[in-house]
């Protein structure tokens, strides 16, 4: 009785370490930085609001913008194209199917701080609540889902006063 403790103790000990080297890896590798740029919204555009004339279309620039059908935020880089600081970006954001129909349309106001020149990596919440989009240029998902396009215009950005 005294022996058959120990070697019941061992195999639970060891079927427990089974257990736990058998699990399931979720961390990637091999990730890489998509250098795919956020195409722009032409000035001319039928649905865009008429207030956009006088912002400087090209004062920012969007890339890697990344959306899976899992995901509940959208990232992306953004890039500081003026000689300003920047304190806050206003995003007009389309979202379009591969064929081009119109999806979604909103927009955002990104709290951010940009030098001159810089570029930093900001989410927004998505405006797909029920998950059911990816964006075309990243992973497919494994569940059925729709692929999407998105494009941007910028609206209004924000210069800090003093520091």
């Amino acid at each position: 009785m005294r022996q058959a403790r120990p070697i019941a103790l061992t195999l639970i000990l060891l079927l427990t370490l089974a257990v736990v080297s058998a699990r399931t890896r979720t961390t990637q590798k091999h990730l890489r930085a998509s250098e795919m740029p956020v195409a722009v919204l032409n000035a001319d555009d039928a649905l865009l609001p008429d207030t956009l004339t006088a912002v400087d279309a090209n004062a920012v620039s969007l890339k890697g913008f990344s959306k899976r059908a899992s995901d509940s935020k959208e990232s992306f880089f953004i890039t500081n194209n003026t000689a300003q600081r920047m304190s806050a970006v206003r995003l007009l954001l389309r979202y379009t199917t591969l064929n081009g129909e119109l999806l979604h349309q909103r927009v955002v106001n990104v709290p951010v701080s940009l030098k001159p020149g810089e570029t930093r990596l900001v989410s927004v919440k998505s405006w797909d609540v029920q998950r059911m989009f990816y964006y075309y240029g990243g992973p497919k998902p494994r569940k059925s889902a729709t692929p999407f396009r998105v494009a941007f215009r910028l609206t209004g950005y924000d210069i800090p006063v003093g520091n």
